[in-house]
């Protein structure tokens, strides 16, 4: 096609068009005009406002593309090319239009505006030539033309309302910026905005439209914060019309106005600065409703995240403030909700609101009281830092409301806040702490009487205290420290709910027995008390007692029902098969087509009620070994901010309550393991709980469990005789409760409380006027003669009779300290509460000689009691012998420093010098009952280790010439009779006998002892008479006398024994003799044996210097060696009681011992090291005075160890090896 040169254009306003581009006319086909026109846009496209030729020469073509042809033809693409060229027109002809009519003006941005509506589809061939359309309109600012127009407004309205259209999200970043700078423009440069205008704004801000197109809400929104300073007036004064003239028809949005200014304020608060004081006079108006309208727009206003209404404008907070006590109910309610919101994003105004929501705490309306709660929750769950102790106060007092409702808001609100902070500690220990009380208040609501408010308790703890779904060992956990954190009434709440749930499970096993029994009056009578019964534990009593009655019928039709409800309150039932019953019986009982079932409703509540979702076997275990830990100190129990002491106490509280609840779950030998360790602890309560746990579900230790059978009985009995009043009544309940032969056991524990309550008695009378003491010694005597069976029936076991002698022996030598009964002891009764020391049984003799020490270490008992220390040269346990002498060297030290301290002292030398000790200690060795035959090697050999034992310990030292004022004292008590039995041959024989062996040990042990001794001793009247007054010195005969000649190999010198003369010996009558420093006359001392006239022993004296012959040289030689040595001595039967030990299968029964507080001499077994148990378990096999075998070592000596009654533990290892040879005794059956 050949295009035709430009035309200049001519004074007849002849059309020129571009080159190439031939005349546009209606009578070219469209495709042609569209065609025509991208030539003449192009043009224009190219052209700039500098081209004042072009200008001109195409002003004729502008005319021409306003005419009707092209802004009324109906192909879109040909308007579109127009409205390109016409935008491209008021560009190049800016800021001048060529159009002069307003008309044609109007005309013409009406039609741009129009063709603006193709930027809806970005999809569009054309929509770039759309964008082009609004870019230019835009950046040029052609809109500003219509600011001449009369109804420019007119053209505004159409052009937002097309943009605000066809925004969409499709739309780019530019294509916002475009349209915003176009509107904006408009805004700005304007006189003003007019309502209609102002309308077509706003509108996209309510929220109906917001959510239709919420790219138009955001164009309004970013158009309003750019425009802010014009618009603001326009804003206030539309507002002003509608809020306080009333005005409502001045806009089309005048209902919307709360809501316009709800979007506004959170567009820009700069937009309502004039509006906010018309807002506190909205708050102000007398209708109700009104009131309620601000009030819900000030809500949100105040409540808004960044709002800071409430610091900028005061008047207006307080004010909204007042509507929290407005008369009108809806009003109040709206506040209430408003103060969540404004908790959560307005901590600091929380004081302020505080006040109110006090008040509204006790509103008389039922909601708004349970909103207050509602509110403080929700702002409690979001950060509990929001609501301060206060309006938690508020929730808490909620708790006792009137209105279960608001009861139940309450109490669940607290216990989400418990769940979510405490149990798993979501804002650190600060806030659990914060919030410790929850649990103690909640568990005190079960005090109340509602039946409704006990099963929320119940509820609260399986769902939010203790979680039932948490895995054992945690849920355990969680229990084990509640229960140590609760206070004295939520530990006793607790309590009271386990037991009412047991209660209530045992009258579901009440009814289910009933179904088994024949259908009867009676059994009917029966099973409708135990339904009503069951319905006044189950909400609305009234209908639960139909629903129960239904339930009983399902019960007698449905067998399988009735196993699964049997299975779930079985006491074997675990947690685990709970649940799986709930779900069964649930299932059986739930019927599709009802969508309510308020009988399946009240099945549930029951099954929730008796369920053990919490305690089983497995349950307890996990508790055990929490308690385990806590004793060991292992447990964490400082970060649950309890201490070792209080877990260990709260858990066996906890124990102890649950073995009311579930005693089947605690019978495994693990738990009784650990709860026999807690009862040797030295917290009082803690040893008690334990009992009660053994009281309450040991009925089956005896026949299952004897291991745990035989350690707990002697625990008991200690417990029962020596524990706090409160243990000893839990002692003797759980006897009664576990054993069968409960009388024997209980038997034995009386007796020796009552020797204990004699003695106790006679203690506080202090005089024998009546001669009880004399009473009771004797019945002491009996039963230590008959062994401790006094009725000598032979139904007491073996343990039992020893712990009678020991408190018979035990009660001798506390009234010995007093003098009043001191002097009423008559010899026999000494000897036989000294011969305790020997008794068979091991923690006899180690616990009585523990006593006499302790008593005579304080000189609260009389010097003669230290020779029973004597008798210890016996024990065949060579650490009880080492103790022994231990004991004596404390005692003789103690003595000799208070005579050298004591100036007084001298005048007491009878009763404190330790010297005068052996004149008891030989008349107690003439007595001892296994003295029988003074000629007999044996015995002999055992009277001298006796004195030895106790002759070394004093001679270690010769102070003040002492060793002479031995041999002088054994010399003077030769000159006497046995006052026990004067006119005895037999007794005084063994009395000069012992007196020998004295002698000899004396002259053995010392070099010095033939020198003078001024004074003569003085010699107790109780047991001697005074001396003979005619003394026989006729010598020993040759062979006698050769024989005790015979030099002894000795690690000192010794001299020559020499005779000595009658002059040297001592009277019986001389009050204040003592050892002194040898005098400067010396006689020389041989072995002249001194007796009564008459009495023939030559034989027994030359049987004596026969032992000492066969001594051993290192046991002659040397004294220190030889101490506490048992040689060769004969064995016992090997059947010494025990305080607490078991028979042996296949062991023969012991033989039976004459009545002494001893085993006999003429035993046939063996003597085996004894096994030494503690005496405070009673668990043990040590043996009674028992003659040892050889030892291996000759020249062991016992060690000075401390004083204690415990046995080493090589000692130990020795006689676990043998104690499969030893043969134990049952001290509990």
């Amino acid at each position: 096609m050949e295009f035709p040169q430009q035309q200049k254009p001519v004074a007849d306003g002849k059309i020129i068009y571009p080159l190439g581009v031939k005349e546009i006319t209606d009578k070219i086909s469209n495709d042609e005009v569209v065609k025509r026109l991208k030539l003449v846009v192009k043009t224009y496209m190219d052209m700039d406002q500098d081209s004042e030729e072009e200008k001109q020469q195409y002003l004729a073509l502008a005319l021409h593309l306003a005419s009707e042809f092209f802004l009324r033809n109906p192909n879109k693409d040909v308007r579109l090319l127009v409205a390109c060229c016409l935008a491209d027109i008021f560009r190049i002809y800016a800021p001048e239009a060529p159009y002069t009519s307003h008309d044609k003006l109007k005309e013409i941005f009406l039609f741009i505006t129009r063709q603006l509506k193709g930027l809806e589809d970005t999809k569009s061939p054309q929509f770039n030539r759309y964008f082009y359309l609004l870019e230019n309109l835009a950046w040029v600012k052609s809109y500003n033309i219509c600011f001449e127009l009369e109804d420019c407004n007119e053209i505004f309205i159409q052009l937002f309302k097309t943009l605000f259209s066809v925004i969409n999200n499709s739309h780019n970043q530019k294509v916002q910026m475009h349209m915003l700078d176009l509107m904006s423009s408009i805004i700005m440069e304007g006189d003003g905005v007019t309502q209609e205008l102002l309308d077509t704004i706003l509108i996209n801000l309510i929220p109906a439209h917001k959510n239709l197109n919420k790219q138009a809400y955001d164009l309004a929104k970013t158009l309003l914060k750019r425009t802010v300073q014009t618009i603001e007036t326009c804003i206030a004064s539309f507002f002003n019309q509608v809020l306080v003239m009333g005005k409502s028809s001045v806009s089309d949005l005048s209902e919307h106005v709360f809501d316009l200014i709800q979007e506004l304020f959170a567009i820009d608060p700069m937009l309502l600065v004039s509006v906010m004081p018309q807002l506190e006079f909205k708050l102000k108006s007398n209708d109700g409703e009104e009131r309620l309208a601000v009030v819900k727009l000030l809500a949100k206003l105040f409540g808004a995240k960044d709002s800071e209404l409430a610091t900028q404008n005061r008047p207006l907070w307080q004010c909204f403030l007042g509507r929290f006590n407005d008369i009108h109910v809806p009003v109040r309610l709206e506040c209430v909700k408003f103060a969540s919101h404004c908790l959560m994003n307005h901590p600091d105004l929380a004081k302020d609101l505080t006040e109110y929501l006090k008040v509204r705490s006790h509103d008389p309306e039922e909601a708004i009281r349970h909103d207050v709660i509602v509110t403080i929750i929700n702002a409690g769950k979001k950060d509990l830092n929001l609501v301060n102790d206060q309006l938690l106060g508020f929730v808490r007092e909620r708790m006792l409301d009137k209105r279960w409702r608001v009861r139940k808001e309450a109490m669940m609100g607290l216990a989400q806040l418990y769940k979510k902070y405490c149990l798993h500690h979501e804002a650190g220990k600060e806030s659990a702490q914060k919030i410790s009380w929850i649990k103690d208040k909640l568990l005190h609501i079960y005090y109340q009487n509602s039946i409704d408010d006990k099963l929320l308790v119940e509820k609260i703890f399986a769902q939010f205290m203790v979680p039932h779904s948490l895995e054992t060992e945690e849920k355990m956990k969680c229990l084990y420290y509640l229960y140590a954190c609760l206070d004295t009434n939520a530990v006793k709440a607790l309590n009271e709910m386990w037991k009412c749930q047991n209660m209530l499970r045992g009258l579901v096993r009440e009814l289910l027995d009933l179904h088994k029994l024949p259908t009867s009056e009676a059994n009917t009578t029966a099973m409708f008390g135990k339904l009503m019964t069951i319905a006044k534990n189950l909400p609305d009593p009234g209908k639960a007692q139909d629903f129960m009655k239904k339930f009983n019928q399902v019960l007698g039709e449905d067998e399988k029902l009735r196993l699964q409800l049997e299975q779930l309150i079985s006491p074997t039932c675990s947690c685990k098969q709970a649940e799986q019953c709930v779900r069964e019986i649930t299932r059986k009982l739930t019927y599709p087509k009802q969508p309510t079932n308020p009988f399946l409703e009240m099945v549930k509540f029951l099954l929730e009620r008796i369920a053990p979702v919490h305690i089983d076997s497995e349950a307890i275990s996990a508790l055990v070994k929490l308690l385990n830990k806590s004793v060991e100190g292992t447990a964490d129990d400082d970060d649950e901010g309890v201490t070792p002491d209080a877990a260990i106490r709260a858990g066996l509280e906890l124990l102890k309550v649950l073995s009311f609840t579930h005693p089947t779950a605690f019978h495994s030998a693990e738990t009784y393991e650990s709860l026999l360790q807690c009862l040797k602890m030295e917290d009082d309560k803690v040893a008690e709980a334990a009992i009660q746990i053994f009281r309450n579900t040991g009925q089956k230790i005896e026949s299952e469990l004897p291991q745990i059978r035989s350690t707990l009985i002697p625990i008991l009995h200690q417990k029962a005789k020596r524990g706090t009043p409160h243990q000893a009544k839990q002692a003797v309940h759980c006897i009664h409760a576990i054993f069968h032969n409960k009388e024997v056991q209980l038997a034995q524990i009386f007796e020796v409380q009552a020797i204990k309550l004699l003695v106790r008695w006679l203690l506080g009378m202090k005089n024998n006027q009546s001669k009880s003491a004399n009473s009771t010694l004797r019945l002491l005597s009996a039963m230590l003669v008959s062994e401790g069976d006094l009725t000598e029936q032979k139904k007491i076991c073996k343990s039992d009779m020893s712990r009678l002698r020991l408190a018979a022996g035990s009660a001798i030598l506390k009234l010995a300290q007093e003098p009043c009964y001191h002097d009423i002891i008559t010899p026999e009764q000494f000897q036989l509460c000294g011969l305790v020391i020997n008794d068979e049984c091991y923690q006899v003799r180690q616990i009585f000689a523990q006593k006499l020490h302790v008593a005579l270490v304080k000189l609260l008992l009389p010097l003669e009691y230290m020779a029973v220390f004597a008798l210890c040269a016996k024990d065949p346990v060579k650490e009880r012998r080492a103790h022994a002498r231990q004991c004596l060297l404390k005692n003789i030290s103690v003595r000799r420093e208070y005579i050298k301290q004591n100036p007084m002292a001298h005048e007491k030398l009878l009763s404190l010098l330790p010297e005068y000790v052996v004149p008891y200690m030989i008349h107690l060795l003439a007595h001892d009952p296994d003295f029988t035959k003074p000629q007999e090697f044996e015995q002999l050999r055992d009277i001298k280790e006796c004195l030895w034992f106790m002759l070394e310990v004093l001679m270690t030292k010769n102070e003040n010439n002492s060793h002479s004022f031995l041999r002088k004292m054994v010399e003077n008590i030769k000159q006497t009779k046995d006052a026990q039995a004067p006119d005895d041959p037999k007794a005084n024989e063994k009395l000069y006998i012992v007196c020998d062996v004295a002698l000899f040990v004396i002259t053995n042990k010392s070099t010095s002892c033939h020198l003078d001794s001024p004074k003569d001793p003085v010699l107790p009247t109780k047991f001697f008479t005074p001396p003979d007054k005619v003394i026989s010195t006729t010598p020993l005969q040759t062979g006698v006398l050769g024989a005790v000649n015979k030099p002894l190999t000795v690690q000192t010198v010794r001299r020559q024994y020499t005779k000595t003369t009658v002059s040297d010996t001592a009277s019986n009558t001389s009050a204040n003799s003592q050892p002194i420093s040898p005098a400067t006359t010396k006689n020389r001392y041989g072995p002249v044996m001194y007796r009564p006239c008459g009495v023939q022993y030559e034989c027994v004296f030359t049987s004596f210097i026969f032992i000492f012959l066969h001594l051993p040289q290192e046991e002659a030689a040397s004294p220190a060696q030889g101490s506490g040595r048992k040689r060769g001595a004969p064995a016992s039967d090997g059947t010494e009681n025990s305080l607490a030990t078991n028979p042996v299968p296949g062991s023969q029964p012991p033989l039976n011992k004459p009545r002494r507080g001893r085993p006999p001499k003429n035993a046939a077994a063996t003597a085996n090291a004894e096994k030494e148990v503690t005496a405070t378990t009673g668990v043990g096999a040590g043996r009674g005075r028992k003659r040892a075998a050889p030892s291996q070592d000759t020249t062991s000596t016992a060690s000075a160890e401390p004083i204690s009654g415990k046995i080493p533990k090589q000692q130990k290892d020795i006689d676990s090896k043998r104690a499969g040879q030893q043969r134990q005794i049952d001290l509990q059956r």
